[in-house]
C-alpha cells in the first residue's frame, strides 16, 4: 500500500513525501518536489520490491551467480561429501543458464522461468525430468544463496524464498506380501553371502535405509538393551532403532563370529575397513525369489506398511523411519484405515452403548 502525502515548509515551499508499506517488507520513503516523481518512485520501487529486486546490498551487484556457485562448491560443498557430487551438478546447470547475470538481477521470476524450462525441457544429459528432481535443483541452489546471505554478506535475502516447489505426487508404496517376504528370506538365507540374511531381517524388522545399516558399528549396537544407533543418518541426525525378536537374535549370533579387525558389524571381505558390497548377491536373491519390481529400498516401505497394517499411527510410523514430518508417511495412511475404524467403532461403543 502506497500514499503521498503533501507537506507545506514554514516558507511556504511545497513538497510530497511518498510512503509504501507492503507486508514483510521494511517501509520505504522518499521526499519529492514534484507530485508526479513521487508517483513515478511508488510506481518503479513497488515492482521492484514485488520483484524482488529492491532490497540489495552493494556486493549482489559486484558478484554473478557463476561466482556465487563456484564458491560455494569449493569452499561449502566437501563439507556435504554425501551430496558433494549431484549437488555440484545441480549447482553448475543454474551456473550455465544464469550464471552472466549478477546476484542483483537473479528475481524469483528469472528463477522460476528457468525451473519450468527444466521441468519441460530437462537437461543435456537427463531429457525427462521429474518435480522431485526439478525440486532438488531448488533445494541446492536454495542452499548456495542461503550462504551467500547468511556467511557472505553478498545479499539481504535469497530470491528462493518466493520461489515454489513443484507438486510431487505421492511416492510409491511396494511392499512384500506375506509370499513373497517369505520368498525373499529364503532366498537370503541360503544367499553364498553370509551378511545378505541379517541386513535383509534389520531392514525389515526397522526400516532403516541400506546405507544406514552398512556403517553400523558395533560400538553403536546395544545388545542388553536391543538398540543400534544411527549417526550417519539421510537427514543428519542420530536416531535409534530398536531391535526385537528375530532381528536382535541375529544381532547376538553376528556378535559371537564377528571379526576383530574391523569396527563394522557388515565389512567387506576384501577390505574390512569398509562396508560389503551386497549388489550383486541381492539381486541373484530377488531373480531366486522371482520378485519383480522390487528394489532395496522397498523393504523401508515394507516395514513402513506393516506398521500401519498393524496399527501403528503416522507419528509413530515417522518416529520409527527417521522422518521429521507427516508428509513422507501419508502414502501409508490407507494401510491403517482397518485400525482407525476399529478406533472409532470402539469410541462409538463406549459412548452409545
Amino acid at each position: 500500500m502506497a500514499n503521498i502525502e503533501q507537506r507545506v515548509s514554514e516558507k511556504g515551499k511545497v513538497s510530497y513525501r511518498a510512503k509504501i508499506r507492503l507486508k514483510g517488507y521494511p517501509t520505504q520513503s522518499a521526499t519529492f518536489a514534484r507530485k508526479t516523481d513521487a508517483g513515478k518512485w511508488v510506481q518503479q520501487t513497488e515492482a521492484a520490491i514485488r520483484e524482488g529486486r529492491h532490497f540489495k546490498t552493494a556486493q549482489s551487484r559486484r558478484h554473478t551467480l557463476s561466482e556465487l556457485v563456484e564458491r560455494f562448491i569449493s569452499n561449502e560443498l566437501p563439507k556435504l561429501p554425501k551430496v558433494e557430487k549431484l549437488m555440484a551438478s545441480q549447482l553448475r546447470w543454474w551456473a550455465v543458464q544464469l550464471g552472466h547475470h549478477t546476484l542483483a538481477d537473479v528475481t524469483p521470476a528469472l528463477i522460476v522461468e528457468q525451473r519450468d524450462r527444466l521441468s519441460r525441457y530437462g537437461t543435456p544429459t537427463k531429457r525427462k525430468i521429474s518435480p522431485a528432481t526439478v525440486n532438488r535443483y531448488l533445494a541446492a541452489l536454495s542452499i548456495a544463496f542461503s550462504a551467500a546471505v547468511k556467511e557472505w554478506g553478498w545479499l539481504d535475502d535469497s530470491p528462493l524464498r518466493k520461489v515454489k516447489k513443484l507438486k510431487e505426487p505421492m511416492g510409491r508404496v511396494r511392499f512384500l506380501s506375506d509370499e513373497e517376504r517369505s520368498a525373499l528370506l529364503k532366498a537370503c538365507k541360503s544367499s553364498q553371502n553370509r551378511f545378505l540374511y541379517p541386513i535383509v531381517v534389520l531392514a525389515l524388522s526397522t526400516g532403516a535405509r541400506k546405507t544406514e545399516l552398512l556403517t553400523v558399528q558395533w560400538k553403536d549396537v546395544d545388545l542388553r538393551r536391543g538398540l543400534v544407533t544411527l549417526h550417519e543418518t539421510k537427514n543428519r541426525e542420530r536416531r535409534a532403532l530398536p531391535a526385537r525378536g528375530h532381528a536382535l537374535e541375529i544381532l547376538k549370533e553376528l556378535k559371537k563370529t564377528r571379526r576383530l579387525d574391523t569396527t563394522l558389524l557388515f565389512p567387506s571381505h576384501r577390505d574390512p575397513g569398509k562396508p560389503i558390497n551386497i549388489r550383486e548377491p541381492w539381486t541373484r536373491a530377488l531373480e531366486k525369489a522371482d520378485l519383480q519390481d522390487f528394489r532395496f529400498h522397498d523393504l523401508r516401505h515394507s516395514a513402513a506398511s506393516y506398521l500401519a497394517m498393524n496399527g501403528a499411527t503416522l507419528t509413530e510410523i515417522a518416529a520409527v523411519l527417521g522422518h521429521k514430518t507427516l508428509q513422507m508417511v501419508q502414502r501409508y495412511s490407507h494401510l491403517s484405515e482397518t485400525h482407525v475404524a476399529d478406533v472409532v467403532a470402539s469410541m462409538n461403543k463406549k459412548i452409545f452403548e
